[in-house]
C-alpha cells in the first residue's frame, strides 16, 4: 500500500495550542475538503490541527460495513499506524499533557473509531461524524476500555455509506467500551457534516480548551 501523504496543519502552532486536534477526511476526499465543510466553520480559537492526508484519497479500498479481508486489515492496519504517528509528532510539538481531539467525517470518522478500539482512551475526546466500525459483528476487531472517554457519534437514516443498522453497532460497541457517548442520528440529513454537528463539535472543543467536561454545551 502507499504510504500516505504529507497532512495539513491549520490554527495555530502546537506549542501554542490549547487543544490538539487530529481530524481525518472521508473517501473521495482531502484534507482541504475538511477545511471547507468542518475547520473552516468553527469558532474556537487556539487549537493545533493536524489533517491528514490519505493516498489517493481513500485509507481503504472496502465499504466500513464490508466483512474484513486480509487486504483489508492490511490497508486499515497502515493507515492506523499513520494516524498514530501523526498522533505522536503532534503530540511531541505541542506537549503531550495538553487534550487532544481525534475524529473526523464518513470514512475517517471509521478509521478514527478504529483508532480508538486499537490505541485508546486519551486524554481529550472522539468526534465521528457519520461513523462506524470496519467490518461485521461476525469479524475479529481490537476493543479497548475507553474509560468514560468522551465520544460523540452521529448518522442519518438517509446516508448511502454508513446504515442505521451500523450506527447502531457502533454504539453498542462504544457503550460495551465505557465510552461517556453522546448519539444523535439526523433523519433525512444527506451525506455531510451539518450545521448541528459542526456546533457540536466546537463545543466539545471549546470544553477541552477550558478544562470542562465536554457535552456540558451540547446537552439537551
Amino acid at each position: 500500500m502507499a504510504i500516505h501523504g504529507e497532512p495539513l496543519s491549520a490554527g495555530v502552532a502546537p506549542a501554542e495550542a490549547e487543544v490538539l486536534c487530529v481530524f481525518v477526511h472521508g473517501r473521495t476526499q482531502s484534507p482541504e475538503d475538511m477545511i471547507e465543510q468542518v475547520i473552516g466553520k468553527l469558532s474556537v480559537r487556539g487549537v493545533a490541527f493536524c489533517l491528514p492526508r490519505a493516498s489517493g484519497n481513500s485509507w481503504y479500498a472496502a465499504r466500513a460495513t464490508d466483512a474484513l479481508t486480509d487486504p483489508t486489515r492490511t490497508e486499515l492496519t497502515a493507515s492506523l499506524d499513520y494516524i498514530n504517528g501523526l498522533v505522536g509528532a503532534l503530540r511531541q510539538a505541542g506537549g503531550a499533557k495538553k487534550p487532544l481531539l481525534i475524529g473526523g467525517f464518513s470514512q475517517g470518522a471509521c478509521l478514527s473509531l478504529e483508532y480508538a478500539m486499537a490505541f485508546g482512551p486519551w486524554n481529550g475526546a472522539m468526534v465521528n461524524l457519520t461513523g462506524c466500525r470496519v467490518g461485521q459483528a461476525a469479524d475479529q476487531r481490537p476493543a479497548r476500555d475507553l474509560d468514560g472517554m468522551p465520544v460523540y457519534l452521529t448518522g442519518s437514516d438517509q446516508d448511502p455509506w454508513i446504515p442505521v443498522s451500523a450506527f447502531a453497532e457502533a454504539s453498542e460497541a462504544l457503550g460495551r467500551a465505557r465510552a461517556r457517548l453522546r448519539c444523535e442520528l439526523f433523519p433525512g440529513r444527506t451525506h455531510q457534516a451539518s450545521e448541528m454537528e459542526v456546533a457540536a463539535l466546537d463545543a466539545i472543543l471549546q470544553d477541552l480548551m477550558e478544562g470542562s467536561r465536554p457535552f456540558r454545551r451540547v446537552a439537551a
